[in-house]
Parts: C-alpha cells; structure tokens; sequence
C-alpha cells in the first residue's frame, strides 16, 4: 500500500490513509501517535480483517507470529488475514483441508503450506494484499489452452519456498544451517532419474559403489571405509521417510516411484539419527494420500543399449478419497526390466547381467481429528540380478566364469505414522516393521585349494541374510514462533539379523560342502535426543543438540569346514554406551541467506568377526567403535539479484577407528578397524537463472582424505588415501524450457560429470587405480497439460570408464575386475495423468 499521512482535523495526534490496490482491493490504516498504537484494517468483500500491533513503525514486518489450525483451506486463509492484518481474496477457490502452521513466518511461506496441494495458487500484490486464484484448469474448447506450466526446479527466486523435514522439523531449505540437498520430483521428472544412482548424480559430495541394483553403497563427503559390504553399519544413513531401511546391508535400491524427493543432510548427524549416520542421511521423502482429489498417472519406458539387450518399464499411481476431507488411499506399483550388455564366453551366454525390479507402495491416512492424522502405509520390492557386472581387462564387455554370480535383494515394510498439531507444538510418531533379505552368488573356484579341495573342480558359494527391524521414533516439536525453539524425542528399535553362507564344491560325485556357517546377531537400541535453538537478536541463532544411546549386541555363530578338520561354536554380547553432540551458530543475512559454523558427529557400534576356515587371531576376534567428529563452515547465498543461489560448505574431518569390512586370502569377509584418518574439503552447489527459459545447475566436491594413523594389527602398510575417494568430483546439468503453441513446452535436458582417480581398498599392493572418466545423459521433451513424451540418451560418447567396485572376492587380487559404465543406451519415454 503506497498512501500519504493526513491528520484528522479533531484529534492533530491521530493520522490515517487510504489506498486501493492493482487488485481493486481497499485496505488502510489509523495512526494514534500519542499512544504509539496502530489500527490497520483490510476490506475485500471476503475477508474483513483487522489487528491491533504495539509500535509505530510503518512498514510491515517481515515476519509474522501465527498460529492457526488444520482446517478447511479457505477458513485458514482467513485466519491468516486475520492474524497477520493484511487483505485476502478469493479464498473460496482452495479446496481441502489446509494443514497447521505456527511460528514466525514470511507471508510467503505461509501461503505456500497453506495452498500446498489444494487446487490453488496466489499473487502476492503488495506488502498487503494477496489474492487467490484457482489451479490451472483445462480451459474451454474455444480459448487457446495456455502453455503448460514450467518445470518447478530448485531456482534462486524459488528456495524459500522449498521446506525440508531431514532435520525433523520443516524448514526452508534457504534457512537451514547445515549442508542439505533436495531434489524435488519435478527436477527427479526432468533428468529422468528413477534410483539413487540417477539422484545422487545432481548432488555434490556423493559417491556411489556400481557393483549392481541392490548391492550398492552411498558414501558421503569423502568418507569411504571401501567398497565391500559386511558386519559394519553403514556410513549414510537409509530412510523411506522416518524409517531407517538399513543397518549394514547394502541399498535396497528402492525406485524412486511417487515421491516428493529425495534429501541429502552431508556430514555427521549422530544428535539425530545415531549410528549409521557417520556421513550423512539419505531420506526417500513419499508423496501422501489426497484427502480431497481423485489422481492418478501412468509411465511406460522402453530403452535399447548398444550391444546389449533391451529393456522396459511401467509404473502407475492412483489416489482415491475414500471419504472426503476424511480418509483417502494412495497406491502405486512398477514393473521393470534392466536388459545386460554382458556376455560370458565360459557359459557362452549373453547380456548374463540382466536385473529384474518389481515393487510398489500403499498408504492409507485418516483425519481423526481437525488436527490429527493417523497414516498406515507398506512398502515391498523385489530386486534380482541374473549375473554380476564386472569384467575381465582386455575382454572388451565380456568375461569367463564357470557359474552366474546372481543376486537377490528383497524389501518390505509395514509402518503406522501418527502426527497432531496444535498451539503446544508437533508431535509425531512412526512405528515400522522392516523386512530386509539379500544374497549373492560366487565362483569360488579359485580358493579351492585353501580348503581341501582341487582347484579343477567348480567351487560356488552362497551368501544371504535376513533382517527383521522393529522401529519407534517419537518426537516432539515446540511451536514455530518465539525466540526459543525445541525438540525432544525417543528412538528405540530391535532387529535380529540370521545370516547363513555356504561353499559348496560341485565335482564328479556331485555337491558337497567345504564351509558352513550359520550366524545370528540380535541388537537392541535405545536413545534420547533433543535440541534447541535460540534467537540472540540481530540476525544470530545458536543451537545445540545431543543423543544419548545404549547398544546391546548378542551374536552367536556355528562354523563348519569339515575337509580342514574345523568345527567350532562363537557366543558372545557386548554393550556401547554414549552420546553424540551437535552445536550450531548461525547468521541470518539482511538481503537473505545465511552463514553457519557447525560441529557434530557421528558414530558406529563395534562388533565380532567368527567367519574363517580358522578361528579367527585374538587381536581380529572383535572390532571396536568409530566415531567422526566433524568441523563445518558453510554460507547460503542469493546473488545477481536472486538470480544465483549458492550453497557451500567447507569441513574438516576426524575419524578415529576407521572400520572396514574386508575380504581375507580365502574370499570369506571379516572387519577390522583399519587406524585413524581425516578429510579437508570444499563442497559446492549452485544454481543459475541465466533466462526465463534456460536454468543450469553444477556441483562440486574438492577434498583431500588421508589416513594418519595405521592399526598394526589391521597391517603394517596401507595406502595414505580413503578408498574410492577421488580429490575432485564434478557435476553440472542444463535446463531448457521453452512455452510452445496450443498448450506445449519443449524441454531439452543435458547432464555431465566427471569422476577423478581412486584406489579400491587399503591395500597398496591390491589395490587398482579407478576412476578418471566422464558420465553424460540428454534429453529432448515435449509436454502437454498432462502428458509427456521424452527421449533420453545416456553415456552419448559411449565411454567405459572403471567405475568404483570389485567383482569376486575369490578371485580379486589374482585376476583384474573392471566395472564399466553401462554402454550407450537410448530410452523413450511416455508418461500421462489424470
């Protein structure tokens, strides 16, 4: 409102003006001078608000104190005019319930939770005024249909407006000190990313193992403990929303069907998730039901790979209100074909690495109460793999073994969620069940002899594992507004983990078995945890958080090798105990953004080795805790007048017990804690506006990781480096998006990034050079109202590379694996909804 002061002839100390918006809006405002009070007052033939604020200043605040609750979207509206004292109009087009908000809040971010999903959008006219219109709708057959809506991907003009919960509260991701990535599903839809491989790809500070769907690691930030996966927690913490889906198995690799994003929080977050968060956390963040709109879409997905075989995808979604307002069921389900482009000239078999992908997801959620939801959701993939990826140098994409190396990686999931709301704060609780399995097939045949056995027959082993994982996490949050926040929460969980492994010699007198072990281990996890925040005032905020836990580890294990003359029987239990701090000072830029220091860390429990055609030597017999202790500097910037938004971060690493998971000479796995390392590093995202059209985004990770110290009961050498860790890592995407005629846009898409050079383990004897090679993907899309076509081409300069991962643990150290990238593949893609 843009008005000038006039005083009232009665009363000289008492002012007043009046002003009528673009919007045709009358709003205005009395000034008692005299008693430094201020009535302002908006009138739209909707919404007649009002509100009576201490002070005289003249401008509007930028930030608002509410609190209003879940409730139909346009009463929420309403309330938000009240509340804040400014004119809203039109609030009859939002349909649905609106969710609760409290806190200090801009308008912005308020009317973005407030619309969110509810058939509307809004134009902020001035500093007070704002009015609703409804979503785009399909227009009449004689108006030209305008041109499809833009790609909504993380701009500079757009963070704030993009919240993030990986904190376990909702933030802005412009506000959040600490160093988050979000992909959003437009920008997931746009590069045609369906897994962790394709969204880890947009992220600075990821590296990921490519040993195969389903037997993958995600390392963060130059924190690698190698490429093998055994006894050890995971450094990156798992979740499928609030659920941790992993302890120390491999990705499940879940397809990212129907989702809202994905969040990457690097560094350590012990204060928040505990152990299996060393580096970081990668949460799965899933679209919800609808309570108010019946939706649904449908993908296909055909693609060819040069030399190899071709494959094929299809995935639909449906969401149905059941009752309106009230209960509403969401499903989505997916088939998908991965064709190989291996051959194996042994079996004289070709494209052997072919991997099969089904699953699908169901949540059920009921409002019980204006303010309460109650939301009961399952999740089930089934991932096999026909062979293993890996070749034999100077074979070209071929190799020669005696059997398929195939895999399984099976997932399941049944969780309740429970969140209320009201002027007291948040609370939320989610309880799961978690069903993990997962097994791989070797040739052995190369370690026969260390066995009893000759190396001329065919020697295979089998390993698999099944987890059960009960989990609660409850955590209560304080109310957005004031200077002090808060939250307080309780995490327990129990799993038992049986995992059997087999070597089996297959001569003239048919199967027999050289290695038997049968292992359970039983964990049980308690843990408290909270943190707050305080506003000093200025623009500064200090928090600190911290997590108390208790580990109980029962593991008990039967070990058969019957042609060495071994049997033998393990029991054992141990108990960690600790807590794991986080301490953040943050400021709060004038033209937006902000700059933090932060420390934390992070931690994993310790175990016991049992595996081995002998018992295992005292000093390996256990492995004791790691912890990570983490020292970060980041700033969050908007430049070239909102334009340009850059997030980074720099960090200093301490690791203290490195655990490892190894392979000894006989192929059988065991941990070790392999000494003492650090990392320095630069991680860098930015994203720019260069035109209305054209968006490109980069990422970079600089680090310098080094091992300092060496256990000598783990070696008496290794090399200097975290493995698989190369000092630079690259990424950039373009976007192009441009309005077409009778509704369509054209968007064209291109994807590079360069890997540098790494070393596979430990060891400097075994251990090849990796890496140094580019990745690259393309894209041309054309859109309608609500349907798209699009061609993708993945690795144009069909370039190999050798990607980060080792073959056989059997024969690795007597034969050269190599892991290519996937050759030059072209996908078609045609996606509709309704």
């Amino acid at each position: 409102m843009s008005c000038s002061r006039r005083s009232l002839p009665f009363q000289p100390k008492t002012s007043y003006c009046f002003a009528r918006s673009n919007a045709g809006l009358w709003s205005g405002k009395f000034v008692i001078s005299g008693r430094r009070r201020e009535i302002r007052f908006a009138l739209t033939g909707l919404v007649l608000a009002s509100t009576l604020a201490a002070g005289a200043a003249e401008a509007a605040p930028t930030r608002y104190q509410l609190s209003i609750a879940a409730k139909p979207a346009s009463e929420a509206l309403i309330d938000l005019a009240l509340q804040a004292g400014i004119s809203i109009g039109g609030v009859s087009a939002c349909a649905g319930r609106a969710p609760p908000i409290s806190g200090r809040l801009t308008l912005r971010e308020a009317l973005i939770r407030l619309t969110a999903s509810r058939r509307c959008g809004f134009d902020i006219i001035d500093a007070q005024t704002v009015r609703i219109r409804p979503a785009l709708t399909r227009p009449a057959r004689e108006v030209p249909p305008p041109p499809a809506p833009p790609i909504r991907l993380a701009q500079p003009a757009q963070v704030s407006e993009l919240l993030v919960t990986a904190t376990k509260r909702a933030v802005p991701l412009d506000r959040l000190p600490a160093s988050l990535s979000l992909v959003s599903a437009d920008q997931l839809e746009a590069t045609g990313a369906i897994d962790a491989a394709g969204a880890m790809r947009q992220v600075a500070g990821v590296t990921m193992t490519n040993l195969g769907a389903g037997r993958d690691k995600i390392l963060l930030r130059g924190l690698s403990d190698g490429a093998f996966t055994g006894r050890t927690r995971s450094t990156v913490g798992t979740f499928l929303d609030n659920v941790p889906i992993t302890y120390n198995a491999p990705d499940p690799d879940l397809r990212l069907a129907d989702v809202e994003g994905v969040e990457v929080l690097r560094g350590p977050q012990g204060a928040l998730y505990g152990a299996g968060s060393l580096s970081g956390v990668y949460r799965i963040v899933t679209r919800q039901p609808d309570l108010d709109r019946f939706e649904g879409g449908l993908r296909l997905l055909g693609a060819w790979t040069q030399s190899g075989s071709p494959s094929r995808e299809a995935e639909g979604v449906i969401n149905l209100p059941l009752v309106k307002e009230r209960l509403a069921l969401r499903v989505v389900a997916y088939h998908e074909l991965q064709g190989g482009y291996l051959d194996d000239v042994n079996l004289r078999l070709s494209n052997v690495d072919e991997t099969l992908r089904v699953g699908g997801r169901a949540a059920l959620r009921a409002q019980i109460t204006p303010d309460w939801t109650v939301t009961v959701s399952g999740a089930i993939q089934q991932l096999d793999s026909n062979d293993t990826q890996y070749t034999t140098p100077g074979m070209g994409l071929r190799r020669a073994n005696r059997v398929r190396e195939t895999h399984k990686n099976d997932f399941g999931e049944a969780a309740v969620r429970v969140r209320g709301a009201g002027a007291w704060g948040q609370f939320e609780s989610s309880t799961a069940y978690v069903r993990h399995s997962f097994s791989s097939l070797y040739d052995a045949s190369a370690a026969l002899s260390l066995y009893g056995s000759s190396a001329a027959d065919l020697g295979v082993f089998e390993e698999a594992t099944k987890i059960d994982m009960l989990v609660e996490d409850a955590v209560l949050t304080s109310p957005d507004e004031g200077r002090l926040q808060w939250l307080a929460g309780a995490y327990a969980a129990w799993s038992l983990e049986r995992s059997p492994s087999v070597l089996q010699v297959r001569g003239a007198t048919g199967p027999r078995p050289v290695y038997l072990e049968r292992r359970t281990d039983r964990v049980t996890t308690l843990a408290v945890y909270g943190q707050t925040s305080l506003e000093l005032g200025g623009g500064w905020t200090v928090a600190a958080g911290a997590r108390v836990f208790d580990i109980d580890l029962r593991t008990s294990s039967n070990v058969q090798s019957p042609l060495v003359g071994q049997t033998r029987a393990f029991t054992r239990k141990d108990q960690f105990r600790g807590w794991s701090p986080q301490v953040t000072l943050q400021y709060d830029l004038p033209s937006g953004g902000l700059v933090y220091a932060l420390m934390s860390e992070g931690n994993r429990a310790g175990g016991f080795n049992s595996g081995g055609i002998s018992a295992p030597a005292p000093s390996r017999r256990t492995y004791q805790p790691d912890r990570l202790q983490n020292f970060e500097a980041g700033a969050k910037l908007r430049l070239l007048d909102r334009r340009l938004d850059v997030r980074s971060a720099v960090f200093y690493d301490l690791w203290n017990d490195i655990q490892t998971d190894q392979y000894l000479g006989s192929g059988l796995p065991f941990t070790a804690n392999v000494g003492d390392g650090r990392n320095i590093g630069l991680e860098i995202e930015a994203t720019l506006k260069i035109t209305p059209h054209l968006t490109v985004l980069a990422n970079a990770l600089l680090n310098a990781p080094k091992v300092t110290r060496v256990n000598r009961a783990f070696a008496t050498r290794v090399q200097n480096r975290l493995p698989g860790v190369p000092d630079a890592s690259l990424g950039a995407q373009a976007l192009y998006e441009r309005p077409l005629r009778d509704g369509l846009s054209l968007l064209l898409t291109g994807e590079g990034g360069y890997v540098g050079r790494s070393r596979l383990t430990f060891d400097p004897a075994l251990s090849p050079v990796m890496g140094g090679y580019f990745t690259g993907r393309v894209s041309i899309q054309l859109k309608g109202r609500d349907w798209r076509i699009a061609a993708f081409l993945s690795n144009p300069d069909n370039t190999e590379g050798d990607t980060f991962a080792y073959g056989n643990p059997f024969s690795f150290g007597q034969v050269r694996q190599v892991t290519p990238q996937r050759p030059r593949t072209l996908s078609i893609l045609l996606s509709k909804s309704f």
